[in-house]
């Protein structure tokens, strides 16, 4: 993995400073011969914090977390049963028909996005606590931001690869011969991870911007995190922690309202400023809307819309669309309505990370397993009031805990496509994966549940073992 790690320290926070400087004009430093070096950079709590926007402005530029073509939205989508791609890109297609190749370069682009993301908040939180230059609430500020997006970073591997090696210093020489860690053990440090990012964050976000994580998105990722690991009581108790900020978040009446920049439903958000251009749509709109000369490279499955069958739903009228391609109806996330802005204008609409539909969703299967059934009724006919469907409690007070939790599944099938790989992520942790056999022209193996590890990285890498059928 040595290729993935930049060994000049001076010339990784000079390209955070760009990146920001590229956006907005926040610092003006002058340094010889265009070198900034991490002293430099953490000489005061104005340049620490630049070089903390700039890793933001990185997230949406990674190809992980970008929401666009080679994004966990885009191919984890593809590798469930969400979509169907148009493109004829032998890459692409692998990842549709579960048939990926370990020499596969936009696999690689996922792997390598993730890991520069985690060496360059290694490097924040190295020098940010060694810096005597720094006030303490800067200090804290940059522990805790920087290792909320360690946490999310890996959480996002380990949910692609499996077992990945868990790095957690910029030595590039240790970390260019680490072996794989154990699922369990990643795990454990993103737990460790979120509580310390729980004790160092405000409860505010800064400057009102949701693109920057406070305590509740740290609770809402642990929320996740303890519902993947089947701890149930921990899974209820933060997700609850994040919907009883009230003063922070609801849910939104208007579904269109959802996406947009700073929606009170938004827990964490990316900023399309990342451009660092006139460019203010997000990748995600630009992916999947269709324009007057580009058909997207990818549509909604018949298996996705064979799951409406109430298209009063107002997730369907509002998040799904239609086109016609050579007199064929075709059907696109519509989530975001913006495909391309070039105006440099004000930005409407910002990636989505997480948003509070997910806490009810994760309260309620919580609930369910706790045996507490009326609880989770009441938080799934929360998020159906807001598509304006029949209650669970009007048609079906008495459902089962077998039939609730099927449920569940559905409405988060249908509450977060398009948004991160949740439905592929979904049916690997149920183990439900199976159903993948099901999509036409796939190739699917049981093996199939683990991304391969990249071909190149385990020939720098010799301790970098290989999963099953690969």
């Amino acid at each position: 993995m040595k290729n993935i790690f930049n060994k000049n320290t001076k010339l990784f926070f000079l390209s955070l400073l760009l990146s920001v400087s590229a956006c907005e004009d926040f610092i003006e430093v002058e340094v010889p011969n265009h070198k900034i070096t991490s002293e430099t950079v953490f000489s005061s709590d104005e340049t620490a914090h630049s070089a903390m926007t700039g890793i933001y402005n990185r997230l949406f530029n990674a190809s992980f977390s970008n929401g666009g073509s080679r994004s966990v939205t885009f191919l984890a989508g593809l590798t469930a049963d969400n979509f169907i791609t148009t493109s004829t890109t032998v890459q692409i297609m692998e990842f549709g028909e579960n048939a990926i190749d370990a020499s596969n370069s936009w696999n690689l682009d996922l792997w390598a996005g993730c890991y520069n993301m985690i060496y360059m908040v290694n490097a924040i939180l190295e020098n940010s606590i060694n810096s005597n230059a720094l006030s303490e609430k800067t200090k804290k500020s940059l522990e805790g931001e920087a290792k909320f997006i360690r946490a999310f970073t890996y959480f996002q591997l380990i949910n692609l690869f499996g077992e990945v090696p868990l790095l957690l210093s910029t030595d590039y020489h240790k970390n260019a011969i680490t072996p794989r860690n154990s699922i369990t053990a990643v795990f454990d440090q993103i737990i460790v991870d979120l509580e310390d990012a729980i004790t160092l964050l405000e409860k505010d976000y800064p400057d009102a911007e949701r693109t920057r994580p406070n305590i509740y998105a740290a609770m809402a990722l642990l929320a996740r995190t303890h519902l993947y690991l089947k701890n149930w009581e921990q899974a209820e108790y933060y997700s609850s922690q994040v919907i009883n900020q009230e003063v922070h978040y609801r849910l939104l009446k208007n579904p269109n309202d959802v996406f947009l920049a700073n929606s009170e439903e938004a827990i964490w958000q990316i900023s399309p400023l990342g451009w660092g251009s006139s460019f203010t749509h997000t990748n995600e709109g630009n992916l999947f809307i269709p324009s007057t000369t580009k058909t997207p490279i990818a549509v909604l499955s018949e298996s996705f819309l064979n799951q409406w069958s109430d298209q009063q739903d107002l997730r369907w009228i509002n998040w799904v669309e239609s086109f016609t391609s050579n007199n064929e109806i075709l059907f696109y996330p519509h989530k975001y309505k913006i495909q391309y802005d070039a105006s440099g204008g004000k930005i409407n609409e910002y990636s989505m990370v997480m948003r509070l539909a997910e806490q009810y969703l994760i309260r309620a299967e919580a609930n369910v397993h706790l045996g507490n059934l009326q609880n989770a009724i009441a938080d799934v006919d929360k998020i159906r009031e807001r598509a304006e469907i029949v209650l669970i409690s009007e048609y079906n007070p008495h459902i089962t805990q077998s039939e609730l939790l099927e449920t569940i599944f559905k409405e988060r099938r249908k509450e977060f496509f398009a948004e991160w790989g949740h439905r592929w992520f979904d049916l690997k942790r149920s183990g439900k994966s199976s159903v993948l056999s099901q999509k036409p022209n796939t190739d699917w193996q049981e093996t199939d549940i683990w991304y391969p590890i990249p071909a190149n990285e385990r020939l720098k890498n010799p301790k970098l073992t290989q999963n099953s059928g690969y």
